[in-house]
């Protein structure tokens, strides 16, 4: 028994009851601080955050800014500076822009979207959780950073057509 009387499995069990009014999400990550000397207040906030779905403007800042989140949970390297200035070069920020002229397109494989990726490029360097459309924006500069970071490191090493 502890000092104040209770034993561990009394409190472990209030403060599991506690937590399970808080929400699941909060219950689920405070389940390592149980057996810990004490509960931090902040545990209900930080699942919060962790919970909270991040939305993104459905415009070139949000496509990038999402492209990057994604990026970021699949170790794939670039910046927001590094997409933008590839993006304005390749298309000036239109998502569905094509390439009718240059040889891809003369071979059948047109360069589309934001970063102009052709077909074979794009299916070969998808990132899982976008969208197979190579006119999705998120989709297309995913798939192009993919592609960069193989073959450049990364999109920041992109000056020109790639």
């Amino acid at each position: 028994m502890s000092a104040n009387g209770q034993n561990r499995h009394a409190r472990t069990t209030r403060l599991a009851r506690k937590l399970a009014v808080a929400g699941t999400g909060a219950a689920v990550l405070a389940l390592p601080l149980i057996g810990a000397t004490s509960a931090s207040a902040a545990t209900p906030a930080a699942a919060t955050a962790a919970t909270a779905a991040t939305t993104y403007p459905d415009n070139l800042d949000g496509w990038i800014r999402e492209s990057l989140d994604i990026m970021e949970q699949h170790g794939i390297p670039g910046t927001y500076e590094g997409i933008h200035r590839n993006i304005m070069r390749e298309s000036s920020g239109n998502p569905l822009a094509i390439n009718n002229w240059d040889i891809n397109a003369i071979n059948g494989t047109p360069s589309k979207g934001l970063l102009q990726v052709i077909a074979p490029t794009f299916q070969a360097y998808h990132v899982p959780g976008t969208s197979w459309d190579p006119y999705d924006p998120v989709a297309n500069i995913t798939a192009a950073c993919n592609y960069a970071a193989d073959r450049y490191g990364s999109m920041d090493n992109v000056f020109s057509a790639y």
